[in-house]
Order: structure tokens, then sequence, then C-alpha cells
């Protein structure tokens, strides 16, 4: 049986090696001007460092440029696709065609992973990408569990799915939302303006804290709980998932530590031990919570819910 990948996003360098010893198979890192949603900031010179150290554990690095890009900056990737292959990163992840077309100009021989988080929702899109060139695609979170197995069993292409951490509800361009909500007096409330990380849109009637910010890409609206699958896990390695992540935006690095060590002894035993982990897996689910802060529960997400796309 195929062991998934477990695909972590570290918030620094610093956190590498740490993340690889706690049983990380790979990592997606990059920078806010190519990258949407990360859960860190890493520079060119970052980028290096973490391909070294990596590559020193037996370990990948992926680098995102899943933004949404405009004219402003189509001319930046091709330069940045050739960083990035001098530089040995084992693959980019992306959505927007430009950075297709233009790595098989300047990166031909680049792995590349289709990410839209949204419209990876069936697989014959998933095939239509992978014979673009993609090998893997990453599937939209707001599918359920059958849709996921039934895309896998046709898919060309790897598949990674999110298995924890949270999802984005919202993205703009622009950053009106916020004042939009204040002007009108309405339930959702900003709090914590000032702190560009730590802001919340606060719905009174659900008791439902939205984290909320703006970045070079805009304005990102994340959900209240967190995915966290990690007693259900049983489902996705029989089909064959490539590629369990773990995402790690708006945490810190000791959280992001302490769940990656669960998911490689959950992986670990729903592989060589299933009957061990239907008898662990309560007691595993348990430890994630017991790591949540009170205000994010963890949940299912879409996983046993109806289908919304």
């Amino acid at each position: 049986m195929n062991k998934p990948e477990l695909l972590v996003t570290p918030v620094r360098i610093d956190d590498i090696v740490l993340l690889a010893d706690a049983g990380a198979d790979a990592f997606v890192i990059g920078e806010q001007k190519f990258g949407l949603r990360l859960a860190g900031d890493f520079s060119r010179e970052d980028v290096k460092k973490a391909v070294e150290l990596a590559h020193s554990k037996g370990k990948k690095v992926y680098v995102a440029m899943n933004a949404i890009f405009h004219n402003d900056k189509i001319d930046m990737l091709g330069e940045y696709l050739e960083f990035l292959k001098d530089n040995d990163v084992d693959a980019i992840t992306f959505g927007d065609p430009a950075v297709l077309m233009a790595a098989r100009e300047h990166a031909p021989d680049m792995e590349l992973h289709w990410s839209t988080e949204t419209t990876g929702t069936n697989w014959y899109t998933c095939n239509y990408w992978g014979r673009k060139g993609a090998k893997r695609a990453v599937l939209a979170r707001e599918i359920n569990m059958d849709a996921i197995i039934e895309i896998k069993e046709n898919a060309e292409v790897e598949i990674e799915v999110q298995v924890h951490g949270m999802m984005n509800m919202f993205q703009s361009k622009r950053t009106l939302l916020g004042n939009y909500f204040e002007y009108q007096g309405k339930a959702m409330e900003i709090e914590n303006r000032r702190q560009a990380r730590n802001m919340f849109l606060h719905d009174k009637e659900r008791e439902n804290k939205y984290p909320i910010f703006e970045d070079e890409n805009g304005t990102h609206i994340m959900s209240p709980n967190d995915i966290c699958i990690i007693d259900e896990l049983t489902e996705l390695v029989e089909a064959g998932i490539d590629s369990f992540k773990i995402d790690g935006i708006l945490k810190s690095p000791e959280y992001i530590l302490e769940v990656t060590k669960l998911y490689r002894k959950a992986i670990d035993l729903a592989v060589e031990e299933p009957e061990q982990y239907e008898e662990e897996k309560d007691s595993l689910l348990e430890e994630a919570e017991a790591l949540q802060p009170p205000n994010r529960p963890l949940d299912t997400g879409f996983f046993f819910k109806e289908t919304v796309y």
C-alpha cells in the first residue's frame, strides 16, 4: 500500500529541520509576491537555505506560485522560475496558466502541481491540467469524501488533500470588506484591526470568529474552525491519496510541530498497522483537540457533507 506524503507548511527557516525530524516528507514555502496564504514569507535566500536543509534530510521543497497574477507581475515569472530551477526546488504549485506557460519556457523540467483551492472538484479537470503538464492536482476543500475517492479512482495525476488546518472562505484583491461591515454596523465587526495577522470578523449571533488579514494579495477571510481528520484517514489511505497537507497558516511553529508529530504517527499506523490505528484514532483526535486554542474548534470540514461546488 502506498504511504501518503505528509506535506507541511513551515513558518520560518528554523522549522525545517525540526519538522523533518518530526516526520514531514515535504514542505510548501514561498514569498508573498508569488504565493497565496503562506504560513511564512520566505525570501530567495530563505528558499535556498530551505532546499539545502530539506534535501540534507531527504525531504522535498515545493514553492507556491499560486497567486492571481496581473500584468505587472507577468515579466517576473520567468526569472523567478529560473531561480527556483537553479536552486533545485522539487516542484511549484500554480493555479494561473501564465505560470504554466512561463515554466515551459524557463523551467521546462520543473515539476508542476496544479492548485486553485476552489476548482479542483472533478477528475476530468484534474486530468486536463495533467495533460497540460501538471504532475499533481490539489483538490478543493469543499468536496466530500466520496467525491475525493472517485476523483482518485479516475485521476491520471497525483492527488493532494488538506487534512488539517484553516480553510480560505473568501479572497478579494481589495481591502473594503472590513470597512463595509464597520460602516454598516452589522453583526460582524473588525477586532484588532491594527494587528495585521491577528484580526477577526466577529459574528456575535453565531459566536464565530473568522480570521481576516490583508497582504500584498488583498483581503483573506478564513474559516472559524480547523479541519482535522486524523481519525478518518483509512478511506483516503486505502484510496491511494498521494499527499496529505497540514496547512499552518496563522499557526505558531510549536503548534505545527506537534500536529506534524500526530499525523506522522497516524499515517504510519493507518498504512502499516490498520487495526492498531482503529484502536488509537480516538486518542489521536483527543491529542489534536488538546492543542487547539479555545476559539478554534476542530471539525471535519466538508469531508462528510454534501458537496457545495
